[in-house]
């Protein structure tokens, strides 16, 4: 591992949280007891994350150090399955199974569409 790939990741993971946090200053307005901020982050996460690796990587127009920076970075700083999982885990100990199921099936079919829906918009290029 070198000095140059941490400091990639470190700035991609930066400007990642930064972005998370600005979904979350945005989307505050519509709290409505459910983590609409964390869902829309990972989602948007997953849908770079299908672009990325589903076009540019696999076809060697990102390099390496392109992938440091914005998937392992930037799409890490920005999604949040911590956060995720935290939510889940207040939802079952607070009695709200149906935000615990709705939240955990809808986090993961639109985050697995949006992989696939970034991965398939790149190949039409």
């Amino acid at each position: 591992m070198s000095m140059q790939s941490l400091v990639l990741v470190f700035v991609g993971g930066g400007l990642g949280s930064m972005a998370r946090f600005g979904i979350a200053k945005l989307l505050h307005q519509i709290s409505i007891d459910f983590p609409w901020a964390t869902l829309c982050a990972n989602a948007i996460g997953c849908f770079f994350i299908g672009i990325l690796m589903g076009g540019f990587y696999e076809s060697g127009a990102l390099s390496e150090q392109q992938k440091l920076l914005l998937v392992t970075g930037f799409c890490g700083g920005l999604t949040t399955f911590s956060t995720f999982t935290y939510e889940n885990y207040a939802f079952i100990k607070g009695g709200q199974l149906l935000h615990f199921f709705g939240y955990s099936v809808l986090s993961f079919g639109l985050c697995l569409g949006f992989v696939l829906l970034g991965h398939f918009l790149i190949k039409l290029t």
